[in-house]
């Protein structure tokens, strides 16, 4: 079993800097109450660290 991150959008992102829409779109999101589930990683990692207040964050296990 592998480590997971679920990621929910819970801000919008109008009126947000480019670089900040385009780590959204990077982590699969584009609107408020949108989630995506991935992998627990470094460069995930650094993605959420860009946008901390658009978004929540999860840890889950991922049964395959």
């Amino acid at each position: 079993m592998a480590a997971a991150l679920k990621v929910t959008q819970v801000r919008s992102a109008i009126g947000t800097k480019p670089k900040h829409r385009g780590t959204l779109r990077a982590l699969g999101l584009g609107r408020i109450g949108k989630s995506n589930v991935l992998p627990d990683r470094a460069e995930i990692r650094g993605m959420i660290a860009r946008v901390p207040h658009l978004v929540s964050v999860e840890e889950t296990e991922v049964t395959s």
